[in-house]
């Protein structure tokens, strides 16, 4: 085993592409998978311009801490909550809502299968 270190506030995302579920033309979003494990986990970078877009967690929790940058995530009938850094969110399975970011956000991410229910 091999620890990983990245510096996730300074490392190159590579190219931005169109954001797949933006409701805002022209918003773009970049991404680095950093690591992944064999159980069904990962982790990486993330950064998206300045948009709406909607976002669900379907089979997975998010958790993410905000590097830098500025939103509100609201979820589906709920309340507003504004993140910026410094911030930690944590979105699990079966979340659904809206995310309008207010400031280029960058931040880093872990990704956990959920488990199936039989």
């Amino acid at each position: 085993m091999t620890i990983v270190l990245h510096r996730a506030d300074r490392t190159d995302l590579g190219a931005p592409l169109p954001k797949p579920t933006s409701t805002t033309v022209g918003q773009v979003e970049a991404a680095l998978v950093v690591w992944e494990g064999t159980e069904g986990v990962e982790t990486g970078v993330w950064e998206a311009s300045t948009g709406t877009f909607t976002a669900s967690r379907g089979g997975y929790h998010e958790v993410c801490q905000i590097l830098s940058g500025r939103a509100t995530v609201t979820q589906t009938g709920g309340t507003p909550v504004e993140i910026g850094p410094g911030d930690t969110l944590i979105t699990p399975a079966g979340w659904t809502g809206v995310w309008e970011v207010h400031e280029r956000l960058r931040k880093t991410y872990v990704i956990v299968s959920a488990p199936r229910r039989l």
